[in-house]
């Protein structure tokens, strides 16, 4: 029975360009004002925010079909996106569709590096987030943990993990087409976050002739060049100084650019001719879009990189099959439980022992729920 009580809806790379995803993605205090106002939602019994670079998803079990549209528009009014706009770019999954969406997501099936394996852990940061809010409930717990089981099979069991997944991986390989071998170029890191030290760890790799990282909490920056074997510098300094510097891996969390145009076309001026290859993971992205077209400026950004990879996603097109078949198959089964226990009545569930695997049905305050 499809009744549309198990919802997702969102944005993705797969439905919205990188520019219509930096309005779409939330800030640290976005997201927990977008969570206080879905808790405060009659008929919204469960939810979890998936917000990543390059997805907004909000998974929902509600009371009726009717909600995910309010949900929408709560998450429109907190972006200041207006809702027409949204629609074109808007995904959307009931039911069954939802739990396959979510095995995918969470295999990196879904993603721009197919198989990568930084999304897995955003997935699980995701529900643990809206567990300690008390956002998630029985229903999303479970598919939640199911999805991440899916995951970890179809990872163990296939060879979706191998090749250039990951986008440090696609970065640094987008460095030697441009330098060759690196044991000369100087790789500044203008970011020194997750995403900047996962960066760090696949140029060192490739034996750079020197790596320094620049943060604006400086503390953090000499924390990380002292892992990856380093020098820190600070944030302002590295910026003033980019000329000296080959490769910029740029992955700051700022809410706006930081690299703009006249800083690089002066960076170039002292490089005489010298090619600079400036690498954009931020989202919302550090680097403006015009230093694109100056001369001897190579830059990339994540759809750039998405682009890359995909070369790559042929090789492997018969392991994508293969996780795709397992992962219908699980998130077929699943949906039988679920389908079911969303539609029966309390009343029928309190007097009925449910065996393993199954769940029981609980009248919890917010409505009906699974017992785990």
């Amino acid at each position: 029975m499809n009744t549309g009580k198990l919802f997702l809806v969102g944005a993705t790379h797969r439905t919205a360009p990188l520019g219509l995803r930096e309005r779409l993605a939330l800030t640290a205090e976005g997201e927990a004002a977008l969570a206080r106002q879905l808790a405060a939602m009659p008929g919204l019994n469960e939810f979890v925010l998936l917000n990543t670079c390059n997805r907004m998803e909000i998974y929902g079990v509600a009371e009726d079909a009717t909600l995910r549209s309010r949900v929408a528009a709560a998450f429109c009014e907190q972006q200041g996106f207006a809702l027409g706009e949204f629609e074109p770019v808007r995904l959307e999954r009931t039911d069954d569709g939802v739990i396959q969406h979510l095995f995918e997501v969470s295999s990196g099936l879904d993603s721009q590096m197919i198989g990568e394996n930084e999304i897995f852990g955003q997935v699980k940061k995701a529900l643990l987030t809206a567990q300690t809010r008390g956002d998630a409930g029985p229903v999303l717990n479970r598919v939640f943990q199911k999805a991440f089981q899916a995951a970890k099979h179809v990872r163990t069991h296939t060879a979706i993990t191998s090749g250039l997944v990951s986008v440090a991986n696609v970065a640094v390989d987008n460095a030697v087409a441009v330098f060759g071998q690196l044991k000369e170029a100087r790789v500044l890191l203008l970011g020194a976050g997750e995403i900047g030290l996962k960066s760090g760890r696949a140029f060192r790799s490739r034996n750079p002739g020197s790596m320094t990282v620049a943060s604006r909490r400086l503390g953090h920056a000499e924390e990380v060049a002292a892992e990856l074997g380093a020098t820190a510098l600070p944030f302002e300094q590295a910026l003033a100084n980019l000329g000296d510097f080959d490769v910029v891996v740029c992955s700051t969390s700022a809410p706006g650019t930081v690299v703009s145009t006249a800083m690089v076309q002066a960076a170039m001026q002292s490089r005489r001719g010298r090619p600079l290859l400036l690498i954009d993971v931020a989202m919302p992205r550090d680097i403006e879009a015009g230093v694109a077209g100056l001369e001897n400026v190579f830059m990339s950004n994540l759809d750039d990189l998405a682009r890359i990879a995909a070369e790559n996603r042929q090789a492997r097109q018969s392991e994508i099959v293969k996780c795709q078949e397992i992962l219908v198959q699980r998130a077929g089964a699943l949906w039988l439980q679920v389908d079911a226990l969303l539609n029966r009545p309390v009343s029928a569930a309190a007097t009925e022992a449910t065996p393993e695997p199954s769940f029981g049905l609980y009248a919890g305050g917010n409505g009906v729920g699974l017992a785990v």
